[in-house]
């Protein structure tokens, strides 16, 4: 597992303590060398008693205004707000003089993504956006089999990240206010478009599907991404709310052999269950292993089980520590998030026109 030090820790100031900030950022925030959650942000009294017991020594705010104004007493803020409030914030954060986590999508356009990143270079200030699923163990272990060649050459990547969700849930997420930034395509297809992106390199060539499935359902619950990569490598892509049965998570076809692997990395659902990070951490059982092979269905023994590398959230809070100590780069830059942002604009529009779109 990878881990940054600091001689002093550096003091992090969190903006929402919803499903993100709680689950995610503070546990892994707190769970870093170098780092110390300083300051919870929520106008949520219960979120606000749930901060202070599962973090006594944390101080609470109500507004992110109440943070900004004591800017000079911290080193760090992390966005985990909703997603129309990302820019906003990272913008005030970064006028305070204060580098920035966002937790994904960055922004609502790739034109607003790039605006921020020039802000944050001219004031010289670290912006990174929370790709989590960069260290997911699945992905870990497929990027390692890409660039050993195990595979061959790459001739399609499908990604899967499906659920059974056939009640809305409601709230902002599932808003079809526009201005919510909203739906599948921007949630979880920030995730999956962004590893295609990491893996295969840039995009030409843009083609999606994106449907209302449930009644009462108001934005994209069903989406798919199709992708043509500049060296030829196809991406299918699946995010959806409405999957009754649950495809591999990857499968993956090169010129020599090909790779399945059902599953979701253990990381959210052990930090949901309040785990964290240690001895241990990320490892997955032998018998969810993917498999590699030519010829036959891994469900029925084709191929060779190919042991999954541990997943490692940590890395990320360990490589920001290292970069705003200047002792390594940013781990996601905003930059990369606006090229992902590229490909869900087009998304959007393939989708609302029925056109393929060219980058």
């Amino acid at each position: 597992m990878t881990t940054g030090t600091t001689a002093t820790p550096l003091r992090v100031g969190l903006i929402g303590y919803g499903l993100a900030g709680s689950v995610f950022h503070a546990p892994l925030i707190a769970a870093t060398d170098g780092l110390v959650l300083d300051t919870v942000v929520t106008s949520n009294p219960e979120r606000q008693e749930q901060a202070r017991a599962e973090f006594p020594d944390v101080r609470v705010a109500g507004t992110p205004e109440e943070l900004f104004e004591r800017a000079e007493e911290l080193d760090l803020i992390v966005i985990a707000s909703p997603n129309k409030t990302h820019v906003p914030l990272a913008t005030a954060a970064l006028k305070a003089g204060l580098p920035v986590v966002i937790d994904k999508p960055l922004a609502g356009t790739a034109a607003e993504a790039r605006a921020l990143a020039a802000h944050a270079e001219e004031r010289g200030l670290l912006l990174s956006v929370f790709q989590n699923r960069r260290w997911d163990n699945d992905f870990l272990t497929l990027r390692k089999l890409v660039e050993d060649g195990e595979l061959g050459d790459v001739w399609r990547f499908e990604s899967r990240f499906e659920r059974w969700r056939p009640q809305p849930k409601g709230g902002w997420r599932e808003s079809g206010d526009p201005a919510e930034i909203g739906g599948l395509l921007y949630d979880l297809g920030s995730h999956v478009v962004d590893q295609a992106l990491v893996l295969f390199g840039p995009v030409t060539q843009v083609y999606a599907e994106a449907v209302v499935r449930r009644d009462g359902a108001e934005t994209d619950d069903d989406t798919f991404i199709a992708l043509t990569h500049w060296n030829g490598v196809r991406s299918h892509l699946y995010v959806s709310a409405t999957a009754a049965q649950l495809g591999p998570r990857f499968r993956v076809l090169g010129s020599r052999a090909g790779f399945v692997k059902h599953g979701l990395d253990p990381q959210e659902a052990a930090l949901r269950e309040g785990g964290r990070p240690g001895a241990g951490w990320g490892v997955e059982p032998e018998e969810l292993w993917g498999r590699v092979g030519a010829g036959e269905s891994p469900l029925t023994g084709g191929g060779t089980a190919v042991p999954t590398l541990p997943g490692d959230y940590p890395a990320y809070y360990a490589a920001v520590a290292q970069a705003l100590t200047g002792a390594g780069p940013n781990p996601v830059t905003a930059l990369e998030a606006a090229d992902a942002l590229d490909v869900l604009e087009a998304a959007q529009r393939s989708a609302r026109d029925g056109e393929t779109v060219t980058l």
